[in-house]
């Protein structure tokens, strides 16, 4: 890794793991059939969630963008490291997207993924992002990926009181047997 990032524009750039990753994120409300269509959980936000929100979207946006100037390290063990992460991302994202289509909007999702994580769709973003930052060995990237890593937390808590109200006990007891975050102890009753 190089203390000054590289920017050129190239066919081999961190742009191909990305436009994956948009596609799946943009697939996943038009397979969720109905799902909270027209209800936002947005709209409950605090002021911190309101700026973890803007935040988040903000990095993933830059993230998207820096991805189009970033070469990846092929031929490199930084490539070979940050490839299969990246990949393992990518195809976990399409089996969150999976779950989504498969569960009816009257029940909360626990299936695939959601069985080990209440938030795999957030999740699973960040290995993706971390793959590329490790397979394009771009220090700049890995930050960009912790940074957003940390604002999840303030995120998903409003999603969680907004799936309490809507599903109600269902999503309680999928809370109370589900982990927040995959191998993160389970959260207490709510």
């Amino acid at each position: 890794m190089s203390v000054v990032p590289s920017f050129e524009i190239g066919f081999w750039n961190a742009w191909i793991f990305m436009v994956c990753s948009l596609i799946l994120a943009f697939l996943a409300p038009f397979v969720a059939k109905g799902r909270e269509r027209g209800v936002s959980f947005t709209a409950a936000f605090s002021k911190r969630q309101k700026i973890a929100h803007v935040s988040l979207h903000v990095i993933y946006f830059l993230l998207v963008i820096y991805s189009i100037f970033l070469p990846l390290k092929l031929g490199t063990l930084w490539f070979y490291v940050g490839l299969p992460i990246c990949v393992l991302g990518l195809i976990l994202y399409k089996i969150v997207v999976l779950s989504f289509a498969i569960t009816p909007p009257d029940r909360p999702i626990t299936g695939g993924i959601y069985r080990y994580s209440r938030h795999p769709m957030y999740l699973v973003p960040v290995l993706v992002f971390i793959g590329v930052g490790i397979a394009s060995a771009s220090w700049l990237f890995l930050l960009f990926s912790v940074i957003y890593m940390i604002l999840l937390p303030l995120f998903v808590t409003a999603e969680e009181d907004f799936c309490l109200k809507h599903y109600g006990d269902a999503y309680r007891q999928y809370m109370n047997r589900t982990p927040r975050w995959i191998g993160m102890p389970k959260s207490g009753e709510k």
